[in-house]
């Protein structure tokens, strides 16, 4: 016969040693959190992969114990490779009795593999595991290009997935393609891969037409540094100098209130309110 074990009991079997996953946000130093830099601080073994030489310098003097994760990667090898290493070695200290915290660029749960996997395994051994938030690409985006999600409502891919299995998308509403500068590509390697930019420019091509303004978007890491917000049309995108970190806005295509809905609540088009496009190329840019 198996009894129950109490909550209290259970909480006082876990293991020793813990793990935090934090962002360090986009722009250098400045979007990090209070509590994320709490954590920075106070861990007894602290692991960082972020995006410039500024934040690594910083983070370096925040915590003597630091390590940097990006000798992880191998140019030419599968970004799979990269991350198990990352994920082993950040468990490793976990498992040692450690009070562990990992330090991701950007936020850590958005394009961030290792760091769910590893709260995942952390987690299942019986370690406490947990993430905090950071300032993701996204959010600078809505800022920086002037976007409200909720004007056409927002569709998020990442651009090889989006591609391969043909994800079901609305051309009414802003769809955005995440890493589509490697797109198709497995391996570690920060330049475009101009055949995989060919084949997006057709799909989308279905979709909106070759002539429909699309946006490559750059958050930038830099307090003085404007981001890039570049135009180019959809059949110009293969040859658009796509780098590897830069996202593709699509503007949604013009929509047209269903008249079924309408009907349903009651409402009539000369009642709905008229707002702006979520994207107007007119606007300037800060």
């Amino acid at each position: 016969m198996t009894t129950s074990v109490p909550h209290r009991a259970r909480a006082r079997a876990r293991r020793v040693g813990s793990l935090v996953i934090v962002g360090t946000g986009i722009r250098t130093v400045r979007h990090i959190t209070a509590e994320a830099r709490d954590e920075i601080g106070r861990a007894e073994k602290l692991f960082y992969l972020v995006g410039d030489e500024v934040s690594e310098g910083w983070i370096t003097t925040q915590n003597p114990t630091a390590e940097s994760l990006a000798s992880c990667y191998v140019r030419g090898k599968s970004r799979m490779i990269a991350y198990r290493r990352m994920i082993a070695r950040i468990l490793t200290s976990v498992r040692r009795g450690s009070r562990v915290c990992a330090a991701f660029y950007g936020h850590p749960g958005v394009f961030v593999y290792p760091s769910h996997e590893a709260i995942r395994q952390a987690r299942k051994e019986g370690y406490e595991a947990r993430m905090l938030p950071g300032i993701s690409a996204e959010d600078c985006l809505f800022a920086d290009l002037g976007i409200d999600p909720s004007r056409s409502g927002c569709q998020s891919f990442e651009a090889t997935d989006f591609l391969i299995f043909r994800r079901k998308f609305d051309p009414s509403s802003s769809l955005l393609l995440w890493q589509a500068g490697i797109i198709g590509s497995m391996v570690y390697r920060p330049r475009n891969v101009r055949s995989g930019l060919r084949a997006l420019s057709r799909y989308l091509a279905e979709f909106y037409g070759g002539q429909h303004e699309v946006v490559l978007y750059e958050a930038t890491p830099f307090p003085l540094f404007r981001p890039v917000i570049r135009s180019t049309t959809v059949d110009q995108l293969p040859t658009a100098g796509v780098d590897g970190t830069m996202t593709l806005f699509v503007p949604p295509k013009t929509r047209r209130p269903d008249p079924e809905g309408l009907r349903q609540l009651r409402l009539s088009r000369a009642k709905l309110t008229t707002v702006p496009p979520c994207w107007d190329p007119d606007t300037p840019r800060t």
